[in-house]
C-alpha cells in the first residue's frame, strides 16, 4: 500500500508558530504608540523607564499567559478564587476594558492616525467616522464568519510586521541621531516607577488573561496533551514571543529618544509616522501604516471574539452574534471621540483592575511552585486589599474625595509612584498564608486514636 501521510511538524515548530501567534495577539494599537512617547519623555532617564515598562508590558503578559496554563483554564475559573462575586465581576471589566470600552476602539484610532491622517493628511471628524465605520464593518465581517481569513493574514502578517519594524529601528538608529533630551516632569525622579505604570497602557497583562486560554488550546489541537509538556510549551512560547516584544518595546523607545523634538509631538503614532517618513521615505511610510492597519485589523477581530464568546458564555441568551454587533457599534462610537478622550475615560478604569490582576497571577503561581491548593484565604484576602486600595487610589487620581482618601493611603511607601497598593496586598496574602497553613496543618494531622 503507497500511502503518503502528512508530515508531522515536530513540538518545537509548533512552539515557534504559536510564539509568533502570541506575539500577534499581544502586539496591538498600544504597543506602538505607547513605548515611542516613553522614550520622548524619558530622555536621559530611558533606560530605568524602559526597565519598568518592559515589567509590566512584557514580563506581566507573559507570566499571566503561564498561570492560565499552570490551571488549565479559562479566566472566569482563575478569578473565582477570589470568591464567587469577583469571580463574575472582574473578568467581565477585564473583557469590556480590552474590548469595546478601550482596547477594541484604540485599534480603529491608532490605524486612522498612522495609516490615513499621517500618509494624506486628512483630518476631522467625517474622515474619522468613515473610517472608523469601514474598518468596525470589516472587522465583525470577519468576527462573524471564522473562515481562517484571519488566521492566514496573521501567518503572513506577523513575520512582515518584525521585519519592516526591525528596518525601521535599524535605519532609525543610524539615521535619527538627535541627543536625548531631559526628562519631562514624571521621568525626573521615579522613572522607572513611571515606566512600570506606563506598561499598563498597553492592556497585555489583562489581554493575557483572555488571550491566554487561546495559546493552551492552539498547543492542545497541535498534540501537545501532557500536562509538563502543555506547560513547557506554553513557558518557551511566551519567552520567545516576549523577547520579540522586548526588543520592539527598546526599538521604538530609542526612536522616540533620538528623533528631533521627540517631546514636541502629541502621541506616539504621529512621532512613529514622521520618523518612518525621515528614513524610509513616502513609500515606507505608506507601506507602514498599512502594515500598522492589517496588525489593529487582526487585533480588533480577535478582541471582538473573544469578548463575544465570554459574554455569550455569560449570558447565552443573546448570541454570540448579537454580542458581537453589540460590542462593535459601542467600539465604533467610542472610536469617534478619538484616542485621547478615550484614554481619559479608560485610564481609571485600567489603574483599578490591574492591582488585582497581578495579585492573582502572581499568587498563581506561587501555588503552582509551592503545590499548595489550600491557599484559599491567602487568594481573597490579597485580592479584596488590592481591590479596595485600587479603587481608593484611582478615586485619589480622580479627584475624588482626595481630602478624605488621601491622608488614608499616602503614608504607604511607593505611593508617589501609585506603587502603594503593593505592601498592603503583601500583607493580607501573608495574614491569609497564615490562616490556611494553619487550617491545612490541622486537617492533614491523623486524629490520635
Amino acid at each position: 500500500m503507497n500511502s503518503n501521510p502528512t508530515p508531522k511538524k515536530s513540538p518545537m515548530t509548533t512552539i515557534v508558530i504559536t510564539a509568533l501567534m502570541l506575539f500577534s495577539m499581544f502586539f496591538g494599537a498600544g504597543n506602538l504608540i505607547f513605548p515611542a512617547m516613553l522614550g520622548a519623555e524619558a530622555g536621559t532617564a530611558f533606560a530605568p523607564a524602559i526597565a519598568g515598562f518592559v515589567i509590566t508590558g512584557v514580563l506581566v503578559p507573559i507570566l499571566t499567559v503561564v498561570a492560565l496554563a499552570v490551571t488549565g483554564r479559562d479566566l472566569q475559573d482563575l478569578a473565582n478564587r477570589g470568591g464567587r462575586i469577583f469571580g463574575l465581576i472582574f473578568p467581565a471589566l477585564v473583557y469590556l476594558s480590552i474590548g469595546a470600552l478601550y482596547a477594541l476602539p484604540r485599534t480603529a484610532t491608532v490605524s486612522y492616525a498612522m495609516a490615513v491622517e499621517s500618509n494624506f493628511n486628512v483630518s476631522g471628524m467625517l474622515p474619522t467616522l468613515i473610517f472608523s465605520a469601514v474598518f468596525f464593518g470589516v472587522s465583525l465581517i470577519l468576527a462573524l464568519n471564522q473562515t481562517g481569513i484571519v488566521d492566514s493574514l496573521g501567518k503572513y502578517l506577523t513575520p512582515a510586521l518584525v521585519i519592516l519594524l526591525a528596518l525601521l529601528v535599524i535605519l532609525s538608529l543610524v539615521q535619527l541621531t538627535a541627543p536625548a533630551t531631559a526628562p519631562v516632569e514624571g521621568y525626573t525622579s521615579g522613572a522607572f516607577a513611571a515606566g512600570f505604570v506606563n506598561g499598563y497602557m498597553t492592556m497585555d497583562s489583562l489581554a493575557g488573561l483572555a488571550f491566554g486560554i487561546i495559546v493552551i488550546a492552539a498547543l492542545r489541537d497541535k498534540g501537545i496533551t501532557a500536562r509538563g509538556e502543555l506547560l513547557r510549551g506554553v513557558t518557551i512560547s511566551g519567552v520567545i514571543a516576549g523577547a520579540l516584544l522586548a526588543l520592539v518595546y527598546i526599538g521604538l523607545g530609542l526612536i522616540g529618544q533620538h528623533i528631533n523634538n521627540g517631546q514636541g509631538y502629541k502621541g506616539g503614532a504621529a512621532l512613529l509616522s514622521d520618523a518612518a517618513l525621515q528614513v524610509m521615505g513616502r513609500p515606507g511610510a505608506v507601506v507602514f501604516g498599512l502594515i500598522v492597519l492589517l496588525a489593529c485589523l487582526t487585533t480588533s477581530v480577535g478582541l471582538i471574539g473573544a469578548t463575544s464568546a465570554f459574554f455569550n458564555k455569560l449570558l447565552p441568551a443573546l448570541s454570540y452574534r448579537t454580542w458581537a454587533c453589540f460590542f462593535t457599534f459601542i467600539a465604533f462610537l467610542l472610536a469617534s471621540f478619538g484616542l485621547e478622550s478615550l484614554m481619559s475615560f479608560a485610564i481609571p478604569i485600567i489603574t483599578t483592575l490591574y492591582p488585582p490582576a497581578l495579585t492573582l497571577v502572581v499568587l498563581t503561581l506561587i501555588e503552582a511552585v509551592l503545590r499548595a491548593p489550600w491557599m484559599n484565604l491567602t487568594h481573597r484576602f490579597a485580592l479584596i486589599i488590592s481591590v479596595i486600595w485600587a479603587l481608593l487610589m484611582t478615586m485619589n487620581a480622580q479627584g475624588w474625595g482626595s481630602s478624605v482618601i488621601e491622608p488614608l493611603i499616602s503614608w504607604v511607601p511607593g505611593h508617589g509612584y501609585d506603587l502603594g497598593w503593593f505592601i498592603p496586598t503583601i500583607a493580607a496574602a501573608l495574614v491569609g498564608a497564615v490562616i490556611d497553613f494553619a487550617h491545612h496543618s490541622r486537617t492533614r494531622t491523623p486524629q490520635a486514636a
